[in-house]
């Protein structure tokens, strides 16, 4: 698993796709958390990180698949799945190498983020005035979140051999996973089932988070649907359908 890792990382380094994602990341979001008058913090008038954790998944929705739509997508197309799958390598470790230099590149796109937190802390009144366990909580939601964003665009990457297809379904079962069940709960259908379809998206575990309360239940639903995703990816591959 650590040599597929290290091989995943370094071709990201090697290649543009590693400072155009954290650069598009972190331009984008500090646009609308300080320039853009709607979302800015400097006209909201509170101290919190609201606008990164709010939008910072929808921002992600697009990213993540753009990193993880090569995966499998590009050793398919360029015929080196199977020199791949040659190597004393199990399918596990596969997946998850490249699942996880995914999500060590989201990571890194996010910490350069934590000065926005330090920033804001100075500029509250009085200085220090912002709801530091809501912001780690926030963190470890975002950080989770990044995860299932992950795990899907790898699934997405297992299916296809075209990276542009790879990446519009990755990001449309993003989306669905993240905020569907949310809207599909607002329909007059459900009667008393209204919370349980809303408890199954991730919307509903995330905003819970958000609020500074890490609940072993939401960390257990964003483990489980994460590993689901995996298991997914390596049935896939178990199946040698290339």
């Amino acid at each position: 698993m650590i040599r597929v890792l290290t091989k995943e990382f370094n071709s990201f380094l090697n290649s543009l796709i590693a400072y155009v994602v954290i650069g598009v990341f972190l331009t984008g979001i500090g646009l609308l958390m300080w320039v853009f008058p709607e979302t800015s913090v400097l006209d909201y008038g509170y101290a919190d990180m609201d606008t990164l954790f709010s939008l910072g998944p929808y921002v992600f929705i697009f990213l993540i698949p753009a990193i993880t739509m090569r995966s499998f997508a590009e050793e398919r197309k360029s015929g080196t799945m199977e020199l791949l799958l040659t190597k004393p390598l199990t399918d596990w470790d596969i997946v998850l190498g490249k699942f996880l230099a995914c999500f060590l590149l989201v990571l890194f796109a996010l910490i350069p983020t934590i000065i926005y937190y330090f920033s804001i802390r100075a500029l509250g009144n009085p200085a220090g005035n912002i709801d530091t366990p809501g912001v780690i909580g926030s963190y470890v939601g975002i950080a989770l979140l990044a995860g299932i964003f992950c795990s899907v665009g790898i699934v997405a990457s297992s299916i296809t051999s075209n990276q542009i297809v790879a990446f519009i379904l990755a990001a449309f079962l993003c989306f669905l996973v993240f905020s569907g069940f949310e809207s599909i709960s607002t329909l007059n259908v459900w009667s008393s089932n209204t919370l349980f379809i809303k408890q199954l998206g991730i919307l509903y575990h995330y905003e819970a988070l958000s609020k500074g309360l890490i609940d072993s239940r939401d960390v257990i639903y964003f483990v489980s649907v994460g590993a689901l995703m995996l298991l997914i990816s390596k049935t896939i591959l178990s199946a040698r359908s290339w």
